[in-house]
Protein backbone atom coordinates (compact mmCIF):
# COMPACT_ATOMS: atom_id res chain seq x y z
CA UNK A 1 0.00 0.00 0.00
CA UNK A 2 1.51 3.38 -0.97
CA UNK A 3 2.19 6.37 1.25
CA UNK A 4 0.90 9.51 0.13
CA UNK A 5 0.70 11.50 3.42
CA UNK A 6 3.25 11.92 6.34
CA UNK A 7 1.33 12.36 9.79
CA UNK A 8 3.00 13.09 12.85
CA UNK A 9 4.16 10.10 13.86
CA UNK A 10 5.73 9.00 10.78
CA UNK A 11 7.67 12.52 10.68
CA UNK A 12 8.37 11.83 13.72
CA UNK A 13 10.39 8.82 12.65
CA UNK A 14 11.95 9.89 10.14
CA UNK A 15 13.38 12.81 11.76
CA UNK A 16 15.17 10.31 14.27
CA UNK A 17 16.32 8.17 11.49
CA UNK A 18 17.59 11.41 10.31
CA UNK A 19 19.42 12.04 12.70
CA UNK A 20 20.99 8.76 13.83
CA UNK A 21 22.05 8.40 10.67
CA UNK A 22 23.98 12.00 10.79
CA UNK A 23 25.43 10.27 14.09
CA UNK A 24 26.83 7.23 12.28
CA UNK A 25 28.50 9.29 9.80
CA UNK A 26 29.79 12.49 11.50
CA UNK A 27 33.48 11.25 11.26
CA UNK A 28 33.31 10.43 7.47
CA UNK A 29 31.74 14.27 7.42
CA UNK A 30 34.55 15.39 9.64
CA UNK A 31 36.83 14.32 6.87
CA UNK A 32 35.55 16.25 4.59
CA UNK A 33 36.61 19.41 6.13
CA UNK A 34 39.05 21.49 4.00
CA UNK A 35 41.46 22.92 7.04
CA UNK A 36 43.35 19.68 8.54
CA UNK A 37 43.49 21.35 12.10
CA UNK A 38 42.29 19.63 15.60
CA UNK A 39 39.08 21.91 15.77
CA UNK A 40 34.70 21.22 15.75
CA UNK A 41 34.21 19.80 12.88
CA UNK A 42 31.60 19.87 11.35
CA UNK A 43 29.83 16.16 11.26
CA UNK A 44 30.70 17.04 14.73
CA UNK A 45 29.02 20.41 15.20
CA UNK A 46 25.82 19.26 13.15
CA UNK A 47 25.44 16.16 14.97
CA UNK A 48 25.26 17.65 18.78
CA UNK A 49 22.61 20.24 17.12
CA UNK A 50 20.69 17.68 15.62
CA UNK A 51 20.75 15.21 19.08
CA UNK A 52 20.17 18.46 21.05
CA UNK A 53 16.61 18.86 18.78
CA UNK A 54 15.67 14.96 19.93
CA UNK A 55 15.79 14.69 23.38
CA UNK A 56 13.11 17.14 22.96
CA UNK A 57 11.51 15.36 20.74
CA UNK A 58 11.84 12.38 22.86
CA UNK A 59 10.66 14.00 25.91
CA UNK A 60 7.21 14.15 23.93
CA UNK A 61 3.86 12.35 25.29
CA UNK A 62 1.43 13.36 22.84
CA UNK A 63 3.15 14.02 18.99
CA UNK A 64 1.29 15.83 17.28
CA UNK A 65 2.67 17.94 14.19
CA UNK A 66 2.68 21.50 16.38
CA UNK A 67 4.30 19.56 19.12
CA UNK A 68 6.82 17.77 17.14
CA UNK A 69 7.49 21.26 15.26
CA UNK A 70 7.81 23.25 18.28
CA UNK A 71 10.44 20.49 20.00
CA UNK A 72 12.48 20.19 16.35
CA UNK A 73 12.91 24.11 16.25
CA UNK A 74 13.13 24.61 19.71
CA UNK A 75 15.72 21.64 20.66
CA UNK A 76 18.02 22.83 17.59
CA UNK A 77 18.40 26.49 18.06
CA UNK A 78 19.14 25.97 21.82
CA UNK A 79 21.55 23.42 20.96
CA UNK A 80 23.35 25.10 17.90
CA UNK A 81 26.74 24.77 17.40
CA UNK A 82 29.16 26.00 15.26
CA UNK A 83 28.31 27.54 11.60
CA UNK A 84 27.01 24.11 10.30
CA UNK A 85 25.06 23.54 13.01
CA UNK A 86 23.38 26.98 12.86
CA UNK A 87 22.35 27.06 9.49
CA UNK A 88 20.59 23.11 10.17
CA UNK A 89 18.92 24.54 12.97
CA UNK A 90 17.64 27.69 11.15
CA UNK A 91 16.77 24.85 8.31
CA UNK A 92 14.47 23.37 10.87
CA UNK A 93 13.04 26.34 12.19
CA UNK A 94 11.88 27.38 9.27
CA UNK A 95 10.71 23.98 7.93
CA UNK A 96 9.07 23.31 11.74
CA UNK A 97 7.14 27.08 11.07
CA UNK A 98 5.30 26.02 8.09
CA UNK A 99 4.58 22.46 8.93
CA UNK A 100 3.31 23.63 12.72
CA UNK A 101 -0.07 24.23 11.45
CA UNK A 102 -1.41 21.34 9.22
CA UNK A 103 -2.05 17.36 10.60
CA UNK A 104 -0.49 15.68 7.54
CA UNK A 105 2.38 16.65 4.78
CA UNK A 106 1.80 16.18 0.61
CA UNK A 107 4.08 16.76 -1.73
CA UNK A 108 2.76 20.40 -1.89
CA UNK A 109 3.32 20.89 2.03
CA UNK A 110 7.08 19.87 1.88
CA UNK A 111 7.60 21.87 -1.03
CA UNK A 112 6.38 24.95 0.91
CA UNK A 113 8.24 23.68 3.88
CA UNK A 114 11.60 23.22 2.23
CA UNK A 115 11.35 27.22 0.70
CA UNK A 116 10.75 28.09 3.97
CA UNK A 117 13.24 26.33 5.80
CA UNK A 118 15.22 27.27 2.61
CA UNK A 119 14.58 31.24 3.28
CA UNK A 120 15.12 30.80 6.91
CA UNK A 121 18.53 29.20 6.59
CA UNK A 122 19.84 32.26 3.99
CA UNK A 123 18.18 34.78 5.94
CA UNK A 124 20.22 34.03 9.25
CA UNK A 125 23.74 34.11 7.52
CA UNK A 126 24.78 37.60 6.54
CA UNK A 127 26.90 37.03 3.82
CA UNK A 128 25.68 33.65 2.00
CA UNK A 129 28.26 31.43 0.41
CA UNK A 130 26.97 29.01 -2.52
CA UNK A 131 28.63 25.93 -2.76
CA UNK A 132 27.61 25.14 0.80
CA UNK A 133 25.26 23.36 2.72
CA UNK A 134 22.86 26.61 1.44
CA UNK A 135 23.21 25.63 -1.97
CA UNK A 136 22.72 22.03 -1.55
CA UNK A 137 18.96 23.11 1.17
CA UNK A 138 18.04 25.48 -2.02
CA UNK A 139 18.45 22.58 -5.00
CA UNK A 140 16.64 20.12 -2.53
CA UNK A 141 13.63 23.05 -2.46
CA UNK A 142 13.34 24.02 -5.96
CA UNK A 143 13.17 20.67 -6.79
CA UNK A 144 10.29 20.45 -4.62
CA UNK A 145 8.28 22.62 -5.80
CA UNK A 146 9.18 21.93 -9.28
CA UNK A 147 7.71 18.53 -8.99
CA UNK A 148 4.84 19.27 -6.43
CA UNK A 149 2.17 19.06 -8.61
CA UNK A 150 3.49 15.56 -10.20
CA UNK A 151 1.59 12.47 -9.99
CA UNK A 152 4.23 10.68 -8.56
CA UNK A 153 3.55 8.89 -5.61
CA UNK A 154 5.50 10.34 -2.05
CA UNK A 155 8.25 7.04 -2.15
CA UNK A 156 9.20 8.22 -5.87
CA UNK A 157 8.93 11.70 -5.11
CA UNK A 158 11.41 12.13 -1.93
CA UNK A 159 13.94 9.53 -3.84
CA UNK A 160 13.88 12.58 -6.78
CA UNK A 161 14.45 14.82 -4.46
CA UNK A 162 17.74 13.45 -2.32
CA UNK A 163 18.80 12.20 -5.62
CA UNK A 164 18.86 15.81 -6.64
CA UNK A 165 20.65 16.91 -3.21
CA UNK A 166 23.47 14.46 -4.35
CA UNK A 167 23.76 16.06 -7.57
CA UNK A 168 23.74 19.73 -6.19
CA UNK A 169 26.40 18.58 -3.37
CA UNK A 170 28.77 17.18 -6.19
CA UNK A 171 28.84 20.57 -8.52
CA UNK A 172 29.64 22.20 -4.96
CA UNK A 173 33.89 21.97 -5.81
CA UNK A 174 33.01 24.04 -8.81
CA UNK A 175 31.70 27.04 -7.08
CA UNK A 176 34.33 26.76 -3.87
CA UNK A 177 37.76 26.41 -5.59
CA UNK A 178 39.19 25.49 -1.86
CA UNK A 179 36.92 22.22 -2.14
CA UNK A 180 37.59 21.48 -5.83
CA UNK A 181 42.08 21.90 -4.64
CA UNK A 182 41.14 19.72 -1.49
CA UNK A 183 38.82 17.03 -3.81
CA UNK A 184 35.87 17.15 -1.35
CA UNK A 185 32.46 17.78 -1.65
CA UNK A 186 30.76 20.52 1.13
CA UNK A 187 30.67 18.64 4.57
CA UNK A 188 28.05 21.24 5.92
CA UNK A 189 25.97 19.77 2.72
CA UNK A 190 27.09 16.19 3.03
CA UNK A 191 25.48 16.65 6.80
CA UNK A 192 22.41 17.71 5.33
CA UNK A 193 22.20 14.96 2.80
CA UNK A 194 22.74 12.36 5.40
CA UNK A 195 20.00 13.83 7.42
CA UNK A 196 17.31 13.38 4.33
CA UNK A 197 18.60 9.69 3.45
CA UNK A 198 18.32 8.54 7.17
CA UNK A 199 14.67 9.94 7.02
CA UNK A 200 14.30 8.11 3.58
CA UNK A 201 14.77 5.07 5.51
CA UNK A 202 12.97 5.90 8.56
CA UNK A 203 9.87 7.14 5.92
CA UNK A 204 10.39 3.21 4.33
CA UNK A 205 10.12 1.71 8.04
CA UNK A 206 13.40 0.73 8.90
CA UNK A 207 13.14 0.86 13.16
CA UNK A 208 15.95 3.27 14.25
CA UNK A 209 16.73 3.02 18.19
CA UNK A 210 18.16 6.37 19.39
CA UNK A 211 19.86 6.17 23.23
CA UNK A 212 17.65 8.11 25.81
CA UNK A 213 19.60 10.37 28.01
CA UNK A 214 19.82 8.85 31.46
CA UNK A 215 21.60 9.46 34.82
CA UNK A 216 23.95 7.31 36.07
CA UNK A 217 22.31 5.27 38.79
CA UNK A 218 24.58 3.18 41.58
CA UNK A 219 23.49 0.56 39.41
CA UNK A 220 25.48 1.49 37.00
CA UNK A 221 28.38 3.02 38.45
CA UNK A 222 31.34 4.09 36.44
CA UNK A 223 34.58 2.61 36.62
CA UNK A 224 37.51 4.34 38.21
CA UNK A 225 41.34 4.03 37.98
CA UNK A 226 43.53 6.09 39.86
CA UNK A 227 47.56 6.05 40.27
CA UNK A 228 48.89 8.00 43.63
CA UNK A 229 49.82 11.43 43.52
CA UNK A 230 52.35 13.54 44.92
CA UNK A 231 52.71 17.49 44.44
CA UNK A 232 55.78 17.58 46.73
CA UNK A 233 58.12 16.85 43.47
CA UNK A 234 56.54 18.69 40.77
CA UNK A 235 58.09 16.42 37.90
CA UNK A 236 55.38 17.56 35.38
CA UNK A 237 54.47 20.96 35.49
CA UNK A 238 50.87 21.08 33.92
CA UNK A 239 47.64 19.78 35.81
CA UNK A 240 45.47 18.57 32.92
CA UNK A 241 41.83 18.08 33.30
CA UNK A 242 39.32 17.11 30.28
CA UNK A 243 36.21 15.30 29.11
CA UNK A 244 35.71 12.90 26.16
CA UNK A 245 32.28 12.64 25.22
CA UNK A 246 32.57 9.23 23.58
CA UNK A 247 31.63 9.09 19.58
CA UNK A 248 32.36 5.52 19.25
CA UNK A 249 32.86 1.69 20.88
CA UNK A 250 34.70 2.21 24.28
CA UNK A 251 35.34 -1.07 26.83
CA UNK A 252 37.84 -1.98 29.02
CA UNK A 253 40.57 -3.01 26.80
CA UNK A 254 40.31 0.83 25.39
CA UNK A 255 40.34 2.36 29.00
CA UNK A 256 43.16 0.61 30.06
CA UNK A 257 45.25 1.29 26.53
CA UNK A 258 44.05 4.80 27.41
CA UNK A 259 45.66 5.09 30.50
CA UNK A 260 48.69 3.11 29.27
CA UNK A 261 49.54 6.20 27.36
CA UNK A 262 48.90 8.97 29.90
CA UNK A 263 51.39 6.85 32.16
CA UNK A 264 53.77 6.90 29.37
CA UNK A 265 53.37 11.15 29.16
CA UNK A 266 52.38 11.91 33.02
CA UNK A 267 51.50 11.33 36.40
CA UNK A 268 49.10 11.47 38.99
CA UNK A 269 46.18 10.30 36.53
CA UNK A 270 42.43 10.03 37.55
CA UNK A 271 40.35 7.84 34.41
CA UNK A 272 36.75 8.36 35.26
CA UNK A 273 34.63 5.50 32.09
CA UNK A 274 31.22 5.88 32.33
CA UNK A 275 28.81 4.67 28.72
CA UNK A 276 29.17 7.79 27.57
CA UNK A 277 32.13 9.96 29.06
CA UNK A 278 35.48 9.63 30.53
CA UNK A 279 36.65 12.27 32.56
CA UNK A 280 40.67 12.76 32.33
CA UNK A 281 43.04 14.53 35.14
CA UNK A 282 46.61 13.81 34.28
CA UNK A 283 49.87 15.90 35.17
CA UNK A 284 51.63 16.11 32.47
CA UNK A 285 54.71 18.52 30.33
CA UNK A 286 52.57 18.08 27.34
CA UNK A 287 48.88 18.78 27.48
CA UNK A 288 48.20 18.83 24.40
CA UNK A 289 49.28 15.50 23.58
CA UNK A 290 46.67 14.32 26.23
CA UNK A 291 44.05 16.20 24.13
CA UNK A 292 45.22 14.92 20.86
CA UNK A 293 45.07 11.53 22.54
CA UNK A 294 41.56 12.45 23.68
CA UNK A 295 40.43 13.42 20.48
CA UNK A 296 40.55 9.87 19.33
CA UNK A 297 38.09 9.00 21.26
CA UNK A 298 35.82 11.59 20.58
CA UNK A 299 34.87 15.28 21.40
CA UNK A 300 36.34 17.06 24.51
CA UNK A 301 35.05 19.39 26.74
CA UNK A 302 35.62 21.48 30.20
CA UNK A 303 39.60 21.58 29.07
CA UNK A 304 41.72 22.98 31.68
CA UNK A 305 45.37 22.98 31.86
CA UNK A 306 47.20 25.07 34.83
CA UNK A 307 50.84 25.69 35.34
CA UNK A 308 51.82 24.03 38.52
CA UNK A 309 56.07 25.15 38.32
CA UNK A 310 55.07 28.81 38.15
CA UNK A 311 54.76 30.76 41.50
CA UNK A 312 52.91 27.73 42.96
CA UNK A 313 51.77 29.08 45.80
CA UNK A 314 50.73 32.54 45.05
CA UNK A 315 48.86 31.05 42.17
CA UNK A 316 46.67 29.16 44.87
CA UNK A 317 46.28 31.97 47.17
CA UNK A 318 44.90 34.23 44.06
CA UNK A 319 42.41 31.42 42.58
CA UNK A 320 41.18 30.50 46.32
CA UNK A 321 40.54 34.51 46.29
CA UNK A 322 39.34 34.55 43.06
CA UNK A 323 36.69 31.63 43.99
CA UNK A 324 35.57 33.58 47.27
CA UNK A 325 35.31 36.37 45.53
CA UNK A 326 32.90 35.26 42.92
CA UNK A 327 30.81 33.27 45.34
CA UNK A 328 30.40 36.20 47.31
CA UNK A 329 29.29 38.17 44.46
CA UNK A 330 27.10 35.53 43.18
CA UNK A 331 25.12 35.61 46.69
CA UNK A 332 25.07 39.44 46.75
CA UNK A 333 22.51 41.07 45.15
CA UNK A 334 24.04 42.87 42.31
CA UNK A 335 22.55 45.94 41.02
CA UNK A 336 22.20 46.17 37.09
CA UNK A 337 24.38 47.90 35.14
CA UNK A 338 24.41 49.37 31.86
CA UNK A 339 26.78 47.00 29.81
CA UNK A 340 28.22 44.05 30.40
CA UNK A 341 30.58 41.39 28.79
CA UNK A 342 30.26 38.23 27.55
CA UNK A 343 33.91 36.63 26.12
CA UNK A 344 34.55 32.99 24.92
CA UNK A 345 37.87 31.46 25.64
CA UNK A 346 40.03 28.51 26.72
CA UNK A 347 43.12 28.65 28.54
CA UNK A 348 44.27 29.78 32.38
CA UNK A 349 46.36 32.86 31.09
CA UNK A 350 43.65 33.85 28.29
CA UNK A 351 41.00 33.73 30.88
CA UNK A 352 42.87 35.66 33.07
CA UNK A 353 43.36 38.42 30.95
CA UNK A 354 39.87 38.92 29.94
CA UNK A 355 38.87 38.77 33.73
CA UNK A 356 41.20 41.97 34.05
CA UNK A 357 39.14 43.48 31.13
CA UNK A 358 36.20 43.45 33.19
CA UNK A 359 34.76 40.53 31.24
CA UNK A 360 31.29 39.55 33.37
CA UNK A 361 31.12 36.05 32.36
CA UNK A 362 33.52 33.42 30.14
CA UNK A 363 32.66 30.61 28.22
CA UNK A 364 34.94 27.77 28.50
CA UNK A 365 35.01 26.66 24.13
CA UNK A 366 36.69 27.35 21.39
CA UNK A 367 37.89 25.43 18.16
CA UNK A 368 38.04 22.15 19.53
CA UNK A 369 34.46 22.65 21.26
CA UNK A 370 32.56 24.86 19.72
CA UNK A 371 30.02 26.53 22.22
CA UNK A 372 26.27 26.42 21.26
CA UNK A 373 23.63 28.52 21.66
CA UNK A 374 22.24 27.61 25.05
CA UNK A 375 25.71 28.12 26.29
CA UNK A 376 25.34 31.94 25.45
CA UNK A 377 21.83 32.34 26.81
CA UNK A 378 23.25 30.31 30.12
CA UNK A 379 25.96 33.18 30.17
CA UNK A 380 23.71 36.04 29.32
CA UNK A 381 21.25 35.10 32.10
CA UNK A 382 23.98 35.88 34.36
CA UNK A 383 24.90 39.08 33.53
CA UNK A 384 22.77 41.36 35.08
CA UNK A 385 22.84 44.69 32.32
CA UNK A 386 20.64 46.32 30.42
CA UNK A 387 23.41 45.56 27.47
CA UNK A 388 25.44 42.80 26.83
CA UNK A 389 28.43 42.55 24.44
CA UNK A 390 29.51 38.84 23.04
CA UNK A 391 32.87 38.11 22.10
CA UNK A 392 32.94 34.94 20.09
CA UNK A 393 36.34 35.01 19.36
CA UNK A 394 36.14 32.32 17.06
CA UNK A 395 34.14 32.73 13.36
CA UNK A 396 32.49 29.37 13.70
CA UNK A 397 30.82 30.45 16.92
CA UNK A 398 29.81 33.76 15.50
CA UNK A 399 26.42 32.37 14.30
CA UNK A 400 25.55 30.54 17.41
CA UNK A 401 26.84 34.11 19.36
CA UNK A 402 23.88 35.62 17.11
CA UNK A 403 20.94 33.16 17.13
CA UNK A 404 21.07 33.61 20.60
CA UNK A 405 21.03 37.03 20.83
CA UNK A 406 17.65 36.81 18.91
CA UNK A 407 16.51 34.33 21.59
CA UNK A 408 16.74 37.01 24.73
CA UNK A 409 13.88 39.68 25.32
CA UNK A 410 14.72 41.30 28.56
CA UNK A 411 18.08 42.38 27.54
CA UNK A 412 20.03 44.18 24.21
CA UNK A 413 22.58 41.93 23.21
CA UNK A 414 25.09 42.83 20.67
CA UNK A 415 27.15 40.21 19.22
CA UNK A 416 30.81 41.95 18.30
CA UNK A 417 32.09 39.04 15.50
CA UNK A 418 35.60 38.85 16.43
CA UNK A 419 36.87 36.16 14.94
CA UNK A 420 39.91 35.72 16.80
CA UNK A 421 40.89 35.91 20.79
CA UNK A 422 43.35 39.15 19.95
CA UNK A 423 40.20 40.49 18.02
CA UNK A 424 38.38 40.25 21.19
CA UNK A 425 40.43 41.57 23.55
CA UNK A 426 41.45 44.85 21.24
CA UNK A 427 37.53 45.01 20.59
CA UNK A 428 37.41 45.24 24.61
CA UNK A 429 39.88 47.81 25.06
CA UNK A 430 38.48 50.00 22.73
CA UNK A 431 35.00 50.32 24.80
CA UNK A 432 33.95 53.56 26.26
CA UNK A 433 30.77 54.51 28.57
CA UNK A 434 30.88 57.69 27.38
CA UNK A 435 29.68 56.43 24.10
CA UNK A 436 25.77 54.82 22.94
CA UNK A 437 25.53 50.93 22.56
CA UNK A 438 25.73 51.33 18.71
CA UNK A 439 28.66 53.56 18.95
CA UNK A 440 30.44 51.16 20.87
CA UNK A 441 29.69 48.14 18.74
CA UNK A 442 30.89 50.05 15.64
CA UNK A 443 34.06 51.23 17.55
CA UNK A 444 35.18 48.12 18.55
CA UNK A 445 34.52 46.27 15.36
CA UNK A 446 36.57 48.88 13.28
CA UNK A 447 38.87 48.56 15.91
CA UNK A 448 39.52 44.76 15.78
CA UNK A 449 39.51 44.60 12.18
CA UNK A 450 43.06 46.42 12.22
CA UNK A 451 44.40 43.43 14.03
CA UNK A 452 45.98 40.61 11.99
CA UNK A 453 46.35 37.41 13.89
CA UNK A 454 47.77 33.64 13.56
CA UNK A 455 47.84 30.64 15.28
CA UNK A 456 50.32 27.69 15.22
CA UNK A 457 48.94 24.40 15.41
CA UNK A 458 49.33 20.99 13.90
CA UNK A 459 47.86 18.91 11.01
CA UNK A 460 45.48 16.28 11.60
CA UNK A 461 45.91 14.74 8.23
CA UNK A 462 47.31 14.91 4.74
CA UNK A 463 46.08 17.72 2.14
CA UNK A 464 47.60 20.35 0.19
CA UNK A 465 46.60 23.92 0.33
CA UNK A 466 47.32 27.08 -1.47
CA UNK A 467 49.67 25.08 -3.33
CA UNK A 468 51.34 23.91 0.07
CA UNK A 469 52.19 20.02 0.40
CA UNK A 470 50.80 19.49 4.22
CA UNK A 471 51.85 16.45 6.24
CA UNK A 472 50.15 14.65 9.28
CA UNK A 473 51.72 16.20 12.68
CA UNK A 474 52.85 19.04 10.73
CA UNK A 475 53.47 22.35 12.22
CA UNK A 476 51.03 24.95 10.64
CA UNK A 477 51.00 28.95 10.89
CA UNK A 478 47.93 30.14 9.91
CA UNK A 479 46.58 33.86 9.33
CA UNK A 480 43.48 35.46 9.43
CA UNK A 481 40.75 33.89 6.49
CA UNK A 482 42.32 30.72 7.00
CA UNK A 483 45.18 31.42 5.35
CA UNK A 484 48.39 28.93 4.82
CA UNK A 485 50.94 31.22 5.91
CA UNK A 486 54.04 28.71 6.83
CA UNK A 487 53.98 25.36 7.27
CA UNK A 488 57.08 23.15 9.02
CA UNK A 489 58.54 20.59 11.44
CA UNK A 490 59.28 23.04 14.38
CA UNK A 491 57.31 24.67 16.19
CA UNK A 492 59.37 27.89 16.69
CA UNK A 493 60.72 28.16 13.25
CA UNK A 494 57.09 28.08 11.89
CA UNK A 495 56.19 30.69 14.67
CA UNK A 496 58.61 33.25 13.33
CA UNK A 497 57.74 32.67 9.43
CA UNK A 498 54.34 32.89 10.08
CA UNK A 499 55.33 36.61 11.77
CA UNK A 500 57.19 37.38 8.93
CA UNK A 501 54.13 37.12 6.51
CA UNK A 502 52.47 38.89 9.11
CA UNK A 503 54.47 42.20 9.86
CA UNK A 504 55.13 45.31 7.78
CA UNK A 505 56.11 48.47 7.55
CA UNK A 506 53.57 50.09 9.50
CA UNK A 507 53.54 47.21 12.28
CA UNK A 508 54.05 48.77 15.96
CA UNK A 509 52.45 46.11 18.49
CA UNK A 510 53.42 42.48 18.29
CA UNK A 511 51.63 40.50 21.15
CA UNK A 512 52.49 36.90 21.18
CA UNK A 513 50.28 34.50 23.57
CA UNK A 514 52.30 31.29 24.36
CA UNK A 515 50.48 27.41 25.10
CA UNK A 516 50.06 25.03 27.48
CA UNK A 517 52.77 23.03 25.54
CA UNK A 518 55.18 26.05 25.67
CA UNK A 519 57.53 26.88 28.87
CA UNK A 520 58.08 30.34 29.94
CA UNK A 521 61.69 29.91 29.10
CA UNK A 522 61.11 28.66 25.44
CA UNK A 523 58.68 32.17 25.44
CA UNK A 524 61.16 34.13 26.67
CA UNK A 525 63.50 33.23 23.70
CA UNK A 526 60.54 33.47 21.38
CA UNK A 527 60.54 37.12 22.30
CA UNK A 528 64.01 37.93 22.38
CA UNK A 529 64.29 36.12 18.90
CA UNK A 530 61.08 38.44 17.23
CA UNK A 531 62.85 41.66 19.27
CA UNK A 532 66.35 41.45 17.70
CA UNK A 533 64.88 40.77 14.12
CA UNK A 534 61.96 43.52 14.30
CA UNK A 535 63.64 46.39 16.58
CA UNK A 536 61.60 49.34 15.99
CA UNK A 537 58.07 47.22 17.21
CA UNK A 538 56.97 46.93 20.58
CA UNK A 539 56.81 43.08 21.81
CA UNK A 540 54.40 41.87 24.65
CA UNK A 541 54.42 37.80 25.58
CA UNK A 542 51.41 36.51 27.60
CA UNK A 543 51.07 32.88 28.79
CA UNK A 544 47.51 31.84 27.35
CA UNK A 545 47.92 28.59 27.96
CA UNK A 546 45.68 27.49 25.27
CA UNK A 547 45.49 23.83 24.23
CA UNK A 548 46.05 22.91 20.47
CA UNK A 549 47.72 25.87 19.78
CA UNK A 550 51.08 26.41 20.65
CA UNK A 551 51.57 30.48 19.88
CA UNK A 552 48.51 32.65 18.88
CA UNK A 553 49.91 36.00 17.66
CA UNK A 554 48.75 39.55 16.76
CA UNK A 555 50.21 43.02 14.82
CA UNK A 556 48.76 45.91 14.86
Amino acid sequence: MSINTIDAKLLCSMFLAGAKNLEVNKDWINDLNVFPVPDGDTGTNMTLTILSAVKEVQRLTDVTMESLAKAISSGSLRGARGNSGVILSQLFRGFSKEISTVETLDKAAIARAAQRATETAYKAVMKPKEGTILTVAKGIADKAMELADTEMEMEDYLRELIAYGDKVLAYTPELLPVLKQAGVVDSGGQGLMQVLKGAMEGFLGKEIVMPVETEVSSAGSPRETASSEDLGDIKFGYCTEFIINLEKAYGEADERELKSYLESIGDSIVLVSDDEIVKIHVHTNHPGLAFEKGLSYGSLSRMKVDNMREEHEEKLIREASRIAQEEKAAQAEQPRKAAGFIAVSIGEGLNEIFRGLNVDEIIEGGQTMNPSTDDMLTAIDKVNADTIFIFPNNKNIILAAEQAAQLVEDKKVLVIPSKTVPQGITAIINYSPARSDEENASTMTEEMETVKTGQVTYAVRNTTLDGKEIHEGDIMGIGDHSTLLAVGSEVDEVAREMLDAMIDDDTELISIYYGADISEERAAQMQEAVETAYPDCDVEVHYGGQPIYYYVASVE
